[in-house]
């Protein structure tokens, strides 16, 4: 697995991958039709974040790639992949609890923010992904 080099693309199970975290100067796309929405996507080394419709979907530091990003009313699911360990912040239901599952392991209940913002770290070594879980509790 590697960086997304187009920065984000529709993946064949109809979910998206996008970020490239080896690249030294910041990495744009905007206005990227998937389901009837439009995707942003900004990434480099030190950060990765997307929005849909302008709104907050992602975000971590520093850079990661994110593979198979699939989201649903009660959970969302990806694969993350980054040069070393990384804080991720996700939007969610507000003021919702959440099991957290990394690489099919109970990571915990967290509530999200009144903002619907929920952040969690993720150890990753280089080359190394993670299989990242979110399910409404």
């Amino acid at each position: 697995m590697s960086s997304v080099k187009e920065l984000i693309r529709v993946e064949e199970n109809d979910t998206i991958s996008f970020g490239n975290y080896e690249l030294t100067e910041k990495g744009k796309v905007s206005d990227f039709p998937f389901k009837g929405d439009l995707y942003k996507v900004k990434s480099w080394k030190e950060i990765t974040k997307l929005e849909r419709n302008d709104m907050f979907v992602y975000e971590s530091v520093p850079g990661t790639a994110v593979f198979n990003l699939k989201e649903t009313d009660t959970e969302m699911s990806f694969r993350v992949e980054g040069a070393e360990d990384a804080q991720i912040t996700v939007e969610m239901e507000e003021e919702t609890d959440y099991n957290i599952q990394i690489d099919g392991e109970d990571a915990g209940t967290m509530r999200t923010n009144l903002g619907g913002k929920l952040s969690l770290s993720v150890e990753l070594e280089a080359k190394k992904s993670a299989f990242v879980k979110i399910i409404r509790a």
